[in-house]
């Protein structure tokens, strides 16, 4: 019961409002103010709130290591696509372990180029793990790609990639270990979900270290989303911890 509230509350959360029968926002270039509170009211945390994400991770102001464990493993998901959208939703099982807090595993979805940057360089593709705690809390895992070598998790999205009309709701397998370092350090901090509606209250755990896929995975990657990564928002006050060097 307490894992169906926090699919509930993810659901909730990330869902287009009630009023709003399709999608109507999208991402702009990544580097203008999208607005979005402009485009529906329900959105006005988008551009009211504080502790708003992505942000740049080149300014922590504290260094330290999370204690971050994940548990996940080979598992068959659901693909999940629409316009600016390409998602695998995951059964039950797995999740992360972040400052002794469980967070169960809920989907993964993925932005081009990615959102979060180091030094004002974005990376060209990353995967967020959208995870939730049993009463709701939301937690997430940013991992980043850059060109090499092809990554064999999404080789097996990459074929259900070019008509979602026939490919969405059709079953994907994979090893989610393979979209994660093995040695996993990350950035953390409280931020927000990167579309509308914008709701803050997000554990953010952006990973240090890069994996790699290859050119053709990217571009396909890019073809399905197009660019949808938003604009870099304040760090503010906020506590933004870096790992140890």
């Amino acid at each position: 019961m307490m894992k169906l509230l926090a699919y509930t509350a993810v659901a909730a959360l990330m869902a287009i409002p009630a009023m709003a029968q399709e999608k109507d926002w999208n991402f702009g270039d990544g580097v203008d103010d999208e607005r979005w509170s402009l485009i529906n009211s329900d959105y006005g945390m988008c551009d009211a709130g504080l502790n708003q994400s992505p942000i740049d991770l080149g300014a922590p102001n504290a260094r330290g290591d999370i204690a971050l464990t994940t548990n996940f493993g080979s598992t068959t998901g659901t693909m999940a696509l629409g316009e600016e959208k390409v998602q695998v939703n995951f059964p039950e099982g797995m999740g992360m372990t972040s400052g002794g807090i469980e967070f169960n595993l809920i989907q993964v979805h993925f932005h081009t180029p990615a959102e979060h940057s180091i030094d004002g360089e974005r990376q060209p593709l990353v995967a967020h793990f959208v995870h939730a705690t049993d009463d709701g809390r939301l937690g997430v895992l940013g991992v980043m790609f850059e060109e090499g070598e092809a990554n064999p998790a999404l080789a097996a999205i990459m074929p259900h990639l070019g008509d979602n009309d026939v490919h969405n709701g059709m079953d994907v397998s994979f090893d989610v270990n393979d979209m994660v370092p093995d040695d996993l350090n990350v950035f953390r901090y409280m931020g927000s979900l990167t579309t509308p509606p914008c709701s803050e209250g997000v554990n953010w755990h952006v990973a240090d270290e890069t994996m790699t896929a290859s050119v053709e995975q990217i571009r396909a990657m890019y073809a399905s989303l197009g660019p949808t990564a938003r604009s870099l928002q304040p760090q503010g006050n906020r506590l933004v911890i870096a790992p140890e060097d």
